[in-house]
């Protein structure tokens, strides 16, 4: 688990021309958590967005609740569009982390099929539970699966709260071969800087 501050997210960019599409998993599961989630998310992806005019880059959202996953931003580079997919996302229910891992595992393959040359990178939101649509068995077969095809880079973002700590995320991150990482205040700022850092260094 690596803990990161502000100075830590703007201390690694670099500038660079390769194409990306960022994927970014969202735990819209529970409710006011969810929401905080969303608004970190949305408020990096028009960030992210914005430096786009550099490259050719593509940002996603996938988010999973209840019974399953919604891709909710499909890739984009524009600004508008993402304002206006991400205005109302619902929050809320059950944690089928396994579906929204292969939800954006899926979203992946076949943006990779369109542009092999684009290189893609997955950025998970979780705490790392799962409770419904395969538990944690199949969200650690799906992690499996995304690190054996090798067509993603990973991030996951320790969004777990409370003092006593399970280290879920940390397990999904080591199925995914990705880092874990615990950001000191969650914010679009934070996320995207998080987002930059891992561009950068490729």
């Amino acid at each position: 688990m690596v803990s990161l501050a502000g100075a830590d997210l703007r201390g690694s960019e670099r500038e660079g021309r390769e194409s990306n599409l960022i994927v970014f998993l969202v735990d819209a599961s529970g409710s006011m958590a969810a929401r905080d989630r969303l608004e970190a998310v949305t408020g990096a992806v028009q960030s992210l967005l914005r430096d786009a005019y550099q490259r050719r880059d593509r940002v996603a959202v996938v988010t999973f609740r209840g019974d399953g996953a919604t891709v909710e931003l499909p890739p984009t580079k524009s600004t508008v569009a993402a304002s206006r997919r991400l205005g109302d996302v619902r929050t809320g229910g059950r944690t089928p982390l396994a579906a929204g891992l292969d939800k954006a595992r899926e979203l992946i393959e076949r943006e990779h099929r369109r542009d092999p040359a684009r290189r893609a990178m997955l950025v998970v939101l979780s705490d790392g539970r799962a409770t419904s649509s395969g538990g944690r068995d199949g969200a650690r077969a799906v992690a499996d699966a995304i690190r054996r095809r090798g067509l993603a880079g990973a991030i996951v973002v320790d969004c777990e709260s409370g003092r006593v700590r399970l280290g879920l995320a940390t397990e999904l991150a080591d199925h995914l071969g990705a880092p874990c990482l615990r950001i000191g205040e969650l914010s679009s700022d934070s996320v995207a800087g998080v987002v930059r850092a891992a561009v950068a260094a490729g």
